[in-house]
């Protein structure tokens, strides 16, 4: 059973639509306690990072603790940004800390190198995969996906694939049995039902 952490700010409604189209079982996770038994975790989010504040210290450790057990976790949009230690968008609310780093507006300058720009970043974009990735199986370099963010990860060790707008920025993350997506695949497509389909399959 995959558990879907609810601490609402997260778009459950879409992503419950789409886990439904592929025969995922989940439930609705309210309260840490109901972690331990699941086969994998779900973290999906948008809008502010200070949503987060929700997901306390008992939620960081029940969670931290199935990620260390090796049960697969995907963070989406503001879940991907979670699993860092952090954002300046809400400088006081910790993150899971599972990967260093700390997420940072995208820089609205129109005289970035990449052109003029505005934020939010809202549509369509391409990933650029940087190494490979069971997450990614079957997705090209170049494939579009859906975005609504304005505050983004940094490029680390732990990212598979960037996305370029205004700065480059994780757009997907791996380590491990540890994912994480910017965009929102429930919204993007083949290629985020692809890729979702590949989480569900490394769901023992």
């Amino acid at each position: 059973m995959i558990a879907l952490i609810d601490y609402g700010a997260g778009n459950l409604t879409s992503v419950k639509k789409a886990l439904g189209h592929l025969g995922a079982k989940f439930t609705t996770a309210s309260s840490p306690n109901k972690l331990t038994d699941m086969s994998a975790l779900i973290v999906p989010g948008v809008g502010n990072f200070k949503a987060t504040s929700v997901l306390a210290q008992d939620w960081r450790s029940a969670i931290g603790e199935a990620a260390e057990r090796g049960v697969p976790l995907l963070g989406i949009c503001l879940g991907l940004q979670w699993l860092f230690e952090g954002s300046e968008e809400a400088p006081h609310v910790p993150g899971l800390a599972a990967i260093p780093g700390t997420c940072s507006l995208i820089d609205g300058d129109s005289s970035s190198e990449f052109g003029t720009f505005k934020v939010p970043h809202v549509g369509w974009n391409s990933l650029h995969i940087t190494r490979d990735s069971w997450l990614l199986a079957g997705v090209r370099s170049g494939d579009q996906v859906y975005f609504t963010h304005s505050y983004a990860a940094p490029v680390t060790p732990e990212c598979v694939a960037s996305t370029t707008y205004g700065i480059k920025f994780a757009s997907v993350v791996e380590r491990g049995h540890l994912t994480g997506v910017q965009f929102h695949p429930e919204k993007s497509g083949r290629v985020g039902l692809s890729i979702l389909d590949n989480f569900l399959r490394h769901v023992k």
